[in-house]
């Protein structure tokens, strides 16, 4: 009897062990396959700041396409420095929402809006936005209201600018005597890219220097993609621990939200 059972049990073992690695294999093929498509295709984020406001908001959840510029070593996880440069590129075009790596670091995901080409000047005139001396058109929308963070809620400008290419977008004004509403006049460097957000008085972007802590030019190799579609929304106060939020908390009027 005892021969008998270990018998029996050598097949069952056998079996155990084959579909764990049937198993392994399929979470391992499911992962190179996410991989692919990460790496290749789109990425997900999540906006965690109102720098962009009112075009993005904290919490939403964005698609990014990562094949519309071309690839770099930024378009890997963790940026391994396997190449320099990028492969395929294609320019991107002036009001863009990208994604890029802060240049100070090379691994901090920032996004914003595509203000300056290379070549291009560009400065803040009290609080109006002057591209190669020429003032760009913006058009006065009603103010709103909004959380201003500490408790209160504040009246804000909004304005509708439109850029040469016929790109139009809303921007949020605090008012024309900001820290970046009067700056120098920035000439884009070759191979280099401008960014603003379009919360103008509440981004840190490349009207500061990163030794400011701010972005300053953007080199064409720390783009990761461009922002497509807002694909879910959430107030703040959204936790994937609390199920009751996602509900609560979603907004569904900025699901599926095509970004211009």
């Amino acid at each position: 009897m005892t021969d008998s059972a270990k018998t029996s049990a050598a097949p069952d073992k056998t079996g155990a062990m084959n579909e764990f690695v049937e198993i392994v294999k399929t979470v391992a093929y499911a992962l190179l396959i996410a991989l692919f498509l990460r790496v290749l295709f789109f990425q997900p984020f999540t906006i965690p700041s109102a720098s962009m406001e009112p075009t993005l908001q904290e919490g939403d959840y964005i698609i990014v396409s990562k094949y519309t510029y071309g690839y770099s070593r930024h378009s890997i996880p963790f940026s391994p420095p396997i190449f320099d440069g990028r492969i395929m590129e294609r320019i991107p075009n002036r009001g863009d929402i990208i994604v890029f790596k802060l240049p100070r670091d090379g691994r901090t995901d920032y996004i914003k809006r595509l203000i300056g080409m290379p070549g291009d000047r560009v400065q803040m005139r009290e609080g109006r936005l002057w591209i190669n001396d020429k003032e760009i058109p913006h058009q006065a929308l009603p103010p709103v209201m909004i959380d201003s963070g500490y408790g209160f809620t504040r009246n804000v400008q909004r304005y509708k600018e439109t850029f040469p290419n016929g790109r139009q977008f809303v921007t949020y004004d605090y008012g024309t005597d900001g820290d970046v509403d009067n700056t120098q006049t920035f000439i884009v460097p070759e191979g280099h890219y401008f960014f603003m957000g379009d919360n103008r008085d509440n981004s840190l972007d490349s009207r500061v220097s990163p030794a400011e802590n701010g972005v300053g030019f953007v080199p064409a190799e720390n783009l990761v993609g461009k922002a497509q579609l807002i694909l879910l929304s959430w107030n703040p106060g959204a936790s994937l621990f609390k199920p009751w939020t996602w509900v609560m908390n979603a907004r569904p009027e900025r699901f599926f939200t095509v970004l211009q």
